[in-house]
Order: C-alpha cells, then structure tokens, then sequence
C-alpha cells in the first residue's frame, strides 16, 4: 500500500462511524414513531368508548323530556 491509500482509508474511517450512528439515530426515531402512533390509534378507541356513553347518556336524558341543550349540560357533569 502506497501511503496516500494509507490516508484515504483513516479518513474513510470517521465517515463509517458517522453513517453507523446516524443510522442508528434514524432507526430510532422510527421506533418512537411507531409508538407514538399506535399510542394514538389506541386512544381514539377510548375517546371512542366515552363519545358512544355520552351520546346513550344525552339520549336517555332527552326521553325524560328535557331538552338537548339541558341534556348535555346534565351529562357533562351540570344540574
């Protein structure tokens, strides 16, 4: 090996390392994507969960005779 092959492969060296991190940095916050948005989708299940009780709770009010502004005051926690 000449010398100047010599110098070419210390400083293909540091760039190797840089690629490996920043690959690993990528892959990452693939990761934490992933969770983010399978913890999102899993909250709209709940969310809903609540809009569907809500909306039993309205309509249950309402055949009392009561009117819908009155009724979702009552089922949002008011007298």
């Amino acid at each position: 090996m000449t010398e100047e092959n010599k110098k070419d492969k210390k400083k293909c060296g540091g760039k190797g390392k840089a690629m490996f991190a920043y690959g690993i940095i990528q892959l990452g916050s693939s990761v934490v994507s992933a969770v983010a948005l399978a913890t999102i989708a899993l909250s709209f299940c709940s969310v809903k969960q609540e809009s569907k009780l809500f909306k039993e709770c309205v309509e249950e009010v309402q055949s009392t005779g009561k009117s819908s502004s009155d009724a979702v005051r009552f089922c949002n926690g008011g007298n």
